[in-house]
């Protein structure tokens, strides 16, 4: 919630200094009321397309970092829940068997909770240990020679389960490492100057309805802009995701966080 207050205060600072800088600005530089014609109408148009352009511009951002959030929520999730379901059908084995199993997804959710999610944040790799639990917990989830036909078949929706965590989990590393391309980063910020530089240029004076204009633009520009920032990283601190799946089914992981 502090988050949204400090969005909300910075895009409130950013409006009054673009009202005073309005203020300022055409101060120095009166509105010319007879500047009309066929300037004023290229003016206007051209600052209709760059409008358009811009709020293009920013819907394919939000909707950008959007699905690289939800499908990083939908990739933890999946993974959390057959990491549980592991443990569930483990209980259909041999005791030792059963206990190695369960140790080892206690051992692999603690990993996860514990380093991946930071390395996650700073969209780092997630290194070779993961995997490394990935590999043992399916060797340890094999039937054994003595197996009943019951034990069999619960090693087969045992790896059935184990390969929808490896799936999930390469869906989750996938999205950790990617980014909001530079190339939007870059079109935002100079369609953000155009849409404020326009503003001195095409009849924008010192009346309310005018500031009020220049206050609500700019202040949901900055706004849609930190919206973007939290978003493209889905594993961040402020609106990513969190490992709370898994520390939901396994509560020693969150209390060795």
């Amino acid at each position: 919630m502090n988050h949204v207050f400090e969005m909300l205060a910075l895009g409130l600072l950013a409006a009054l200094l673009a009202v005073a800088a309005v203020v300022l600005w055409r101060h120095f530089q009166p509105v010319d009321c007879d500047d009309d014609g066929e300037g004023a109408d290229a003016a206007e148009y051209m600052s209709m397309m760059i409008a358009l352009l811009y709020a293009l511009l920013l819907g394919l951002a939000l909707v950008t970092v959007w699905e690289m959030r939800s499908g990083a929520e939908g990739h933890t999730s999946t993974e959390a829940g057959a990491l549980h379901q592991i443990t569930v059908l483990s209980e259909g084995m041999p005791v030792a068997q059963a206990e190695r199993i369960d140790v080892l997804a206690e051992r692999y959710a603690t990993h996860v909770v514990q380093s991946e999610w930071p390395r996650m944040h700073e969209h780092g790799p997630l290194g070779d240990p993961g995997w490394s639990l990935v590999r043992q917990l399916r060797a340890t989830a094999a039937a054994p020679p003595d197996a009943t036909p019951s034990q069999q078949a619960t090693a087969g929706e045992l790896l059935g389960q184990l390969a929808l965590l490896d799936d999930a989990r390469r869906g989750r590393e996938a999205i950790a490492q990617e980014t909001l391309s530079p190339v939007l980063w870059a079109g935002m910020l100079i369609g953000a100057i155009l849409s404020f530089c326009i503003l001195f240029f095409f009849g924008i004076g010192r009346r309310i309805s005018h500031l009020v204009m220049v206050m609500g633009m700019v202040g949901l520009t900055v706004f849609l802009g930190m919206l973007i920032h939290y978003l493209s990283t889905p594993f961040g601190e402020v609106m990513g995701v969190s490992p709370d799946p898994f520390t939901r089914y396994f509560p020693q992981a969150a209390a060795r966080r």
